[in-house]
């Protein structure tokens, strides 16, 4: 089986398409080729993953300017045309869309030449790439029910999560209460700002708190001058490496609401406070929070709330009722899909007419 896996520029499309890649190798022996563009962080994370790459050029059309808008909408049928250059080159049995500016071109290419296509989608409200395809792809994998109302042929199969967080235990009741802080991998300057801010309180109302706090290289220096200050118990690190064993310590979680950390939130089943990203396109931060809001799984703070005060009354309310915090931890375990990687898989593999031993269906 060949497939191609299209998309790319954040974290958020392309590890969920690495893992899905890798399943698809595994399971179906399957040779995958990624598009992307040359922008993405897919440039560093594909070719180390051991994948080939090729490249579209493609700008945004979303939250740009008017000539932004203009010089991307006079590139993209040269961008489809590439894209369609590199399906006829590789005679790809199936093309996953995964999001971000290269999935739109080459699923354009895909369609057009009449290829099987599945989009991948992990927000609750679709990327403008994927709208944009929504009506014409073959099927689509999505995080939440509320989704499938964009497309046909539509499955819950949640976003591919490693291992490691299905494999968290829930924290005794009697543990020292912990605090998880992160704002991504460049990390934030709200939530970490915020959490300077919410210091004095935090260490007057909740006696013996730990935090691990990842800050980015940014706002690093501030943060742990802040908390040396306070003669705070607090690990803060730039980046960490081993999220799930920091999760696995963690009663609560301060944190924004991106699809690939609210599917790591339900899979180890950790209650959070969602601080939304308020400029992330189509507001899907938000929407990703209020679902697991909701359900009883988190806690959602606007960015524009974020002071210290209701900051520190959210934190101790939580940290001050263990019963709370197991029924949060409950609800977001709910929310969580375990197989999420090996359904997807299946599904790009059924489009392709493939079965598990590696060969096509029409000759078993």
């Amino acid at each position: 089986m060949r497939v191609i896996l299209a998309g790319g520029g954040t974290g958020g499309h392309v590890i969920p398409a690495l893992a899905i890649a890798e399943q698809l190798k595994r399971d179906y022996g399957a040779e995958v080729m990624f598009i992307g563009t040359s922008r993405g962080i897919e440039n560093r994370l594909v070719p180390q993953a051991g994948f080939q790459l090729r490249l579209v050029e493609v700008g945004a059309l979303k939250n740009v300017s008017l000539a932004t808008r203009l010089k991307t909408s006079l590139a993209l049928p040269l961008a489809i045309a590439a894209a369609s250059r590199m399906l006829r080159e590789f005679q790809p049995d199936v093309v996953i869309g995964v999001g971000g500016y290269a999935s739109g071109p080459a699923m354009m290419a895909a369609i057009l030449r009449a290829t099987p296509t599945l989009v991948f989608e992990p927000n609750v409200v679709p990327g403008f790439a994927n709208r944009v395809v929504a009506r014409w792809v073959s099927a689509a994998a999505v995080h939440f029910e509320e989704t499938c109302s964009y497309f046909r042929n539509c499955r819950v199969t949640g976003v591919p999560v490693r291992d490691a967080f299905f494999r968290i235990a829930p924290r005794a009741a009697l543990q020292r209460p912990t605090l998880l802080v992160f704002g991504g991998s460049q990390g934030a300057h709200a939530i970490n700002q915020a959490m300077i801010e919410s210091l004095a309180g935090l260490s007057a109302h909740v006696p013996g708190i730990a935090i691990i706090h990842q800050t980015g290289e940014r706002d690093y220096a501030d943060v742990a001058a802040a908390y040396h200050q306070r003669g705070l118990d607090a690990e803060v690190h730039k980046f960490i490496d081993d999220m799930p064993a920091m999760f696995a310590r963690a009663d609560v979680i301060v944190c924004r609401s991106g699809a690939s950390t609210v599917a790591e939130i339900t899979a180890a089943g950790t209650p959070a406070v969602f601080v939304p990203f308020p400029r992330a396109a189509d507001d899907h931060q938000n929407v990703n929070a209020r679902v697991l809001e909701r359900a009883g799984a988190s806690v959602v703070v606007e960015e524009s709330d974020l002071g210290a005060a209701y900051l520190v009354e959210t934190l101790v309310a939580l940290l001050s009722d263990p019963a709370r915090l197991a029924q949060m931890s409950a609800a977001a375990k709910s929310l969580s899909h375990p197989n999420a990687v090996l359904e997807i898989a299946a599904m790009a593999a059924e489009l392709a007419g493939w079965e598990p031993d590696g060969g096509p269906a029409s000759l078993q």
